[in-house]
């Protein structure tokens, strides 16, 4: 299997604390998430990160069972800032936030000194994952600072795969420099359809209406990004291409899941057997396998399908849990998040950027910690996934004790 993490490197914040280390060593199996939440679809067990043999030398190991439970949880979390206001989302950096999810489009002139503050602000040597949408087209956050991307239409209908992950490498590398260690991208979904819109998601986003395209061209682009120290996110899994809305706005369902076995799944397939690190998940239901559930909250979606039927072992995020579809199913964020992590996601996402974000942020972090004292949600099983979220970020396994 491919290392998509070998150009990674370590983070800002990761630097100073290990030295000479290798790669992973295995984790086992990872429990139940759950001791007392019963469910139509029971959560199986998960596929762990691939492995290799080379030992490390760990100059600080990562003791998670020391970990505090409010800091165990803020790790599972991202949550947004602006890209013209980065430092507002410091506060959630301090208290252990996974993740900061860059929207907008507007930069300040420092945008890079800021952000390497903000990377530096994590505590217990962890430096947050500072992400964000550089697809290209459409939904590209960073112009003035890595130029002007072709969208993954254009991508796919001018260029060669070589040229894409060429092209790739170069944005990744520049996003990178601005300690950017992540790009939600790329798209997986097939359409050949007009938009985004308010009523499709994709559009131009997609590579692809047919899923052999959209997977050697994805596989392009995240092989780009990966090789500039770059983490590609995979999305919007297990497909949204033809999907009855924008469930940005509102709910709406994929196409059953019988049609996405079909195609859909493929491309996913394909950069799963490749070695992505990390996949995202919709928030839209799946006929025939969520039922009413979004599939960022779904155990048949995630733990069932995404971990024991594809074998994916990274690391499982949602899309935001602030989108109309999740508040019309669950309009408590903190038991949607809980919930999610429930059914087998690693990280949730928190992709607003109003005032009350901070807020937002502490209540989602809350609940996970009350779930987690209440064992509705396995402490065990929250180290686990802090350990693949480590890992992604640079962290060897074998450097991590649970």
């Amino acid at each position: 299997m491919q290392s998509w993490l070998r150009g990674a490197g370590t983070f800002v914040a990761l630097a100073a604390m290990l030295a000479g280390c290798g790669a992973s060593s295995s984790v086992g199996t990872a429990p139940p998430r759950t001791t007392a939440v019963a469910t139509s679809t029971p959560a199986p067990t998960t596929t762990q990160p691939a492995t290799t043999t080379t030992a490390p030398q760990c100059q600080t190991a990562v003791r998670l069972a020391q970990w505090s439970t409010p800091l165990l949880a803020a790790q599972m979390v991202a949550t947004a800032a602006l890209l013209s206001a980065p430092t507002a989302a410091d506060a959630q950096v301090r208290e252990g936030a996974g993740g900061v999810v860059l929207m907008g489009s507007s930069t300040s002139a420092d945008l890079g000194a800021q952000l390497h503050a903000l990377a530096a602000a994590g505590p217990a040597g962890v430096a947050p994952l500072l992400m964000t949408d550089e697809e290209g087209g459409s939904v590209q956050r960073l112009v003035a600072q890595v130029g002007n991307l072709p969208s993954a239409r254009e991508m796919a209908s001018t260029m060669s795969s070589a040229q894409v992950q060429s092209l790739a490498a170069t944005v990744g590398a520049k996003m990178a420099a601005l300690s950017i260690r992540a790009d939600l991208a790329p798209v997986l979904d097939l359409d050949a359809g007009p938009g985004p819109s308010a009523t499709n998601p994709d559009g131009t986003r997609s590579f692809s209406l047919d899923p052999a395209i959209a997977g050697e061209y994805g596989s392009a682009f995240a092989k780009g990004l990966e090789s500039s120290g770059v983490i590609p996110v995979a999305k919007h899994f297990p497909g949204l291409g033809g999907a009855s809305g924008n469930t940005d706005n509102g709910p709406a369902s994929t196409r059953t899941y019988a049609d996405l076995e079909k195609a859909g799944l493929l491309p996913f397939e394909r950069l799963i057997k490749e070695g992505i690190p990390a996949i995202m998940v919709s928030n839209a239901t799946v006929p025939g396998l969520s039922a009413t559930v979004p599939a960022s909250l779904s155990a048949a979606v995630i733990s069932g399908l995404l971990r024991n039927q594809l074998g994916f072992g990274g690391v499982v995020m949602t899309d935001s849990l602030e989108a109309g579809a999740i508040s019309a199913y669950q309009p408590d964020l903190g038991k949607a998040a809980v919930q999610s992590l429930q059914a087998g996601t690693d990280m949730v996402m928190l992709a607003g950027t109003g005032p009350g974000q901070a807020q937002t942020f502490d209540q989602v972090v809350q609940a996970i910690v009350a779930s987690i004292n209440a064992g509705t949600l396995t402490r065990v099983s929250a180290e686990y996934s802090v350990r693949r979220i480590l890992e992604m970020k640079g962290v060897p396994a074998a450097c991590i004790s649970l």
